[in-house]
């Protein structure tokens, strides 16, 4: 106990987390005003795990028989024939063995290279999570990221930061912590906590190591800025995030409906939306803030810096996503239609395009086989190939 109160004392020093000059003394409670303390976000705890039961609630009884209502059809998937030697493999060796393996995995089990290529194709399948899935997981977002905007939006509307993002350090930092701030607060930072409790069960996304990235670095931003009475500049950070988000999960949702001019033109707004918030009102006017009107009363100090390290994190990641949604533009002004979501994981079709070329080559050769006739580059068949030639092979 002696060590964990002496790291504790070391850990808030009044240097690290205030402006020179200030103390934690200065933000205790007093003639009827209420400061922000660290010990607040306790409560964010429990909440996250209501907002688990709520969301699993949620997707079972509005999310479910929306996507119904839509028209969102899970695609029919052929079911995986049983083979241990393969399963084995899959399980612990990988989804998707090279040509070599594969070729060796089809001898031990007496298929053609082509029949074991389809059965990784299906089990692969197996495992991706089906449509239904996924616009249960953005139906709820969608919910969440709609009502966390406009509630956000009514609390700062008539705040003076929210229009001049400069006056987020007058008077900094005493500045009485508002009631509905508070809640606002709370329920963003139980949000991405419970994101976090629930990433093994949501559907795995390319970006999933950025997702991850982006939910802690969010914890910690928000978790400090609250400690530190740095509300004012993190409520702006929030805001301007769930400007897109809504629009993003809106978008999502009509992807896997056949609406396909309602996910188009989600599209479209969501990103003029997204690359506005977050390439051009982010950097100008929320960067440009913390690293230059923050300093303009006091010396830098080791919050400065933290806050502003973990800001220039969140700004790379919009990088990262704004060249992800480029790549969608550039397929979108291509095909004149929303393909899919790039950081999903494609359901594979039961013939690769190498398999149909192939088959489309042995036909146009005459070399089509009949029913129950093994193809002819299996291994089995080579066999065959070899006695019908008066080559057998020698023990």
């Amino acid at each position: 106990m002696g060590m964990w109160s002496s790291l504790n004392e070391w850990f808030w020093q009044d240097r690290f987390w205030l402006p020179p000059n200030n103390t934690w003394a200065v933000l205790e409670d007093r003639d009827g005003l209420v400061f922000a303390h660290p010990r607040d976000l306790l409560a964010a705890l429990p909440l996250a795990l209501a907002l688990v039961v709520m969301r699993f609630t949620f997707e079972r009884f509005v999310g479910l028989p929306l996507s119904r209502l839509l028209g969102v059809r899970d695609q029919a998937r052929k079911p995986v024939k049983p083979n241990a030697t393969l399963e084995k493999y899959f399980l612990t060796k990988g989804w998707k063995p090279k040509e070599p393996q594969m070729a060796l995995l089809a001898a031990q089990c007496g298929l053609t290279l082509q029949q074991t290529q389809r059965w990784f194709r299906r089990r692969r399948n197996q495992d991706r999570p089906c449509l239904t899935k996924k616009f249960c997981e953005a139906s709820w977002r969608f919910s969440f990221y709609a009502c966390a905007f406009f509630g956000g939006l009514s609390i700062l509307y008539h705040e003076s930061w929210l229009w001049m993002p400069e006056m987020c350090w007058d008077n900094y930092p005493l500045q009485p912590l508002k009631p509905a701030l508070y809640y606002w607060y709370l329920l963003e930072l139980s949000f991405y906590i419970s994101l976090l409790m629930t990433l093994p069960f949501d559907v795995r996304r390319k970006d999933f190591k950025e997702q991850v990235a982006h939910h802690f670095v969010t914890i910690i931003l928000i978790s400090f800025s609250y400690s530190s009475n740095l509300l004012r500049i993190g409520s702006l950070v929030l805001l301007l995030h769930d400007a897109s988000d809504y629009l993003l999960e809106a978008g999502k949702m009509f992807n896997y409906t056949p609406w396909r001019k309602v996910c188009d033109t989600l599209f479209i707004v969501f990103s003029l939306v997204f690359f506005y918030t977050r390439l051009v009102l982010f950097p100008t006017r929320i960067l440009y803030t913390t690293y230059y009107d923050s300093i303009a009363q006091w010396d830098t100090f080791f919050g400065y810096y933290f806050c502003n390290t973990l800001l220039m994190a969140l700004q790379l990641l919009h990088v990262f996503w704004s060249c992800l949604i480029l790549r969608m533009i550039y397929s979108f002004v291509k095909k004149g239609r929303m393909e899919k979501d790039v950081r999903s994981d494609v359901e594979e079709s039961d013939s690769s395009d190498g398999e149909v070329a192939q088959e489309h080559l042995l036909l146009k050769n005459g070399a089509a086989h009949r029913p129950g006739v093994a193809p002819a580059d299996g291994p089995r068949s080579r066999l065959v190939g070899r006695v019908a030639n008066g080559h057998t092979a020698t023990t």
